[in-house]
């Protein structure tokens, strides 16, 4: 981006030139709607009144408001980005007229998704709950402040719409946001009742909606419990509704961010051909943003995750899975999931601790992250700490009941069991996880040793048949050097389930 243009979604203005482009193809304005666009993006998302605005493009004359309206209604249909009607003008009813979607980010750069937590509604007779309310929208606001790739509104904008009916497409162009997270609370006595809903700002659907009821002996605590709760639901639901926006548009159309969500939508769903997919989106990603840590952090996680799965060379998927995650964290220290990528090449790599570190790293970073909780459990299951990754397994379960990633949520109960011996819960936990997904290939083989441990041995072998189909080198040594049970006491437990299960010593294109 050329010094001294600024970017608003996919548009460029230069306003020394006064020249306006979208996606490098100029759009072609007339002499005052263009000085009206540039009073607008001097303003930087600023409210500018009528008066400012006519003062300006029309300096010394006396006009009719129509002149004004009528450049503003076609600046407003030039700007149009495409997303269901919605433009980048907007009408602060009252007030004048403001630009949203700006990107303060070099051209490499994206735009992130963004939301506003509007005032929750006090349905209780009580007015002094209203501070209550107020305050689980202040700790809403700074729960989701922790999620890197999200932009949340200040609350002062949020609370502009206190006690307002709007229609949630307006008011979402008015905020200059995605989404909106609205709700109401109701006391009764000590019992409280939280409902929360996500909306899409753009269409109106509903993305999410939950309903909290509590017994109340100290109000800090509920409180803490309802933002947890709330923050750590609505994540993944953004995530996917990302995703499924992403997945819509043609790949070559995707800005850095769009990518990122595409590849995470199609990694969810954990198969080979999806994995296959993201990558190839995600390197394009890296290629063309080179410093945008999100779509480094997920290179890395999804290389070598592919290395544990058997879908790629080992050493290869390690190594350059490891380079992304460091150039990760040295883009932002502060993105969970750059750590991630971390840990779980560490625990690849059977460096217990480090992993341990990493994973708990990205929960000090957002303590709300049912994802950090997920993989910081499969460690301590690979590592022989059964209960505590039961633990962590189950707190994000909780915080995430919905989350499309809950197969990756339930495999580490199932390795939890096995390595403690307790086959049969192994073999309940593997096929409930597989009954989510079906091509997890890491569940596939932990299934066919729980079920031959359990005695089960003509299913353990059926099953293998199919899991060789799929995975032609898999063998004992390939289970010995890709599979990252932490200790040789563990990792012979696991390897005795195979062999039971039929598998042998080495691959047949051995």
């Amino acid at each position: 981006m050329d010094e001294g243009e600024l970017r608003f979604g996919r548009f460029r203005f230069d306003p020394a030139q006064r020249r306006l482009s979208r996606e490098g193809v100029p759009v072609r304005l007339g002499s005052r709607a263009l000085a009206v666009l540039a009073v607008l993006v001097a303003a930087r998302g600023e409210v500018v009144s009528k008066d400012d605005l006519m003062a300006r493009v029309w300096p010394g004359q006396v006009v009719e408001e129509n002149n004004l309206q009528v450049q503003v209604s076609t600046l407003r249909k030039a700007l149009d980005d495409g997303a269901g009607g919605q433009s980048h003008l907007v009408t602060v009813p009252g007030r004048g007229y403001r630009l949203v979607g700006f990107v303060d980010a070099p051209a490499g750069d994206c735009e992130r998704p963004s939301i506003a937590v509007l005032p929750f509604q006090n349905l209780s007779d009580d007015p002094a709950q209203e501070h209550f309310a107020d305050g689980i929208v202040e700790d809403i606001i700074t729960a989701l402040g922790r999620l890197r790739w999200l932009m949340v509104i200040a609350r002062k904008s949020s609370f502009a719409y206190k006690g307002r009916t709007v229609d949630v497409k307006q008011m979402g162009r008015e905020l200059g946001v995605r989404y909106l997270l609205e709700g109401s609370v109701r006391w009764a006595g000590k019992r409280l009742r939280i409902s929360a809903q996500l909306v899409d700002a753009t269409t109106g659907g509903h993305h999410w909606a939950e309903r909290y009821d509590l017994e109340v002996d100290d109000i800090f605590v509920a409180q803490d419990a309802i933002t947890r709760s709330v923050a750590a639901a609505i994540e993944p639901h953004l995530l996917e509704a990302e995703g499924v926006r992403a997945l819509a548009g043609s790949a070559s159309d995707l800005g850095a961010w769009e990518l990122v969500a595409r590849a995470q939508a199609q990694f969810w769903r954990l198969t080979r051909s999806d994995h296959e997919a993201a990558v190839a989106v995600l390197k394009r990603a890296v290629d063309s943003y080179p410093d945008y840590a999100p779509a480094r952090s997920l290179l890395g996680f999804c290389l070598v995750f592919a290395a544990h799965m058997g879908w790629s060379d080992r050493d290869q998927g390690l190594g350059a899975g490891h380079r992304h995650a460091l150039r990760a964290v040295a883009l932002d220290d502060r993105d969970p999931w750059a750590h991630i990528a971390l840990g779980y090449w560490a625990m690849m790599e059977r460096r217990t601790e480090e992993s341990i570190a990493a994973f708990r790293g990205a929960l000090h970073l957002n303590p709300n992250s049912a994802a950090g909780h997920c993989y910081l459990s499969h460690i301590l299951a690979f590592a022989g700490r059964d209960r505590e990754a039961i633990e962590h397994a189950e707190t994000a379960i909780r915080l995430s009941p919905l989350d499309p990633e809950m197969a990756l949520f339930l495999g580490p109960i199932s390795v939890a069991h096995y390595v403690a011996g307790r086959y049969a819960e192994a073999v309940r936990y593997a096929s409930d996880t597989l009954r989510l997904r079906p091509d997890f290939q890491g569940m596939q083989r932990l299934c066919c040793a729980s079920l031959a441990q359990a005695g089960r041995i003509e299913e353990a072998r059926t099953l293998l048949a199919g899991v060789r189909r799929q995975q032609p080198q898999l063998s004992i040594a390939w289970l010995r050097a890709s599979v990252p049970y932490q200790t040789p006491q563990i990792m012979e437990r696991f390897l005795d389930g195979m062999r039971k299960a039929g598998l042998d010593e080495a691959s047949a294109g051995d």
